[in-house]
């Protein structure tokens, strides 16, 4: 049975607020107003669609790089931090690695920075425009930079700087702050499957590595 035009205002979350809508009606007429709601309603429909789709992606592929990096939990360098570059529009990983200071002997090698060193030289280029970057803990202000330099669409982190605080020393600035004083474009997503990423830290294995790094807490 078709819709009355209030029943219609109604369900289409017009009510009580229709009067933009009936204004449109007398100008071009009721049925293509009812057109264009309809169009407006489908359109967020897909939105939201979308936008779930997304958040599922985005939890499975944290899961995928925090077992990956739980890995490195039984060797004798245990890291907690673990990251993917993959194509914003395909998935399709191009990189994958973890934090290698101590086996590199490289304070700069935290898996974020380390993933676009090895990312950019397979694609011989200094830009990942195109491609999105999911990481364990959210990048420090070193490793957002070099996200913003390479031109990532997103970065998608796990744990959050606060939670890895808990463990070992941070930069306590947040990643979203970072990019947004800079005059580069990078989304930034998370915490993404938080407690998840933050079992990496508490693993036995873990927390005893932990008082032997340097940069342990109350050192």
């Amino acid at each position: 049975m078709a819709l009355s035009r209030r029943d219609f205002l109604k369900q289409s979350g017009y009510a009580g607020g229709a009067s933009g809508v009936l204004l449109s009606a007398q100008r071009i007429g009721w049925a293509e107003a009812v057109d264009v709601l309809r169009s407006t309603m489908v359109r967020k429909s897909e939105a939201g669609t979308a936008k779930t789709n997304t958040a599922t992606i985005d939890a499975e592929r944290m899961r995928s790089i925090a077992a990956y990096t739980a890995l490195t939990l039984e060797t004798p360098n245990p890291v907690p931090f673990g990251a993917d570059i993959v194509n914003t529009k395909t998935g399709e990983r191009l990189m994958r690695g973890y934090n290698a200071v101590g086996a590199e002997h490289d304070p700069s090698a935290h898996a974020e920075t380390r993933c676009i060193r090895l990312a950019c030289q397979k694609l011989q280029g200094f830009s990942l425009r195109g491609y999105t970057l999911y990481t364990t803990c959210e990048p420090c202000p070193m490793c957002m930079a070099c996200a913003l330099w390479a031109g990532l669409d997103r970065v998608v982190y796990g744990a959050t700087i606060a939670d890895a605080n808990r463990f070992t020393l941070q930069i306590q600035i947040p990643a979203s702050e970072v990019a947004k004083r800079s005059d580069m474009t990078c989304i930034v997503d998370g915490p993404i499957e938080q407690e998840v990423c933050v079992t990496l830290f508490t693993h036995p294995n873990m927390q005893k590595a932990f008082r032997t790094w340097s940069s342990r807490r109350g050192e």
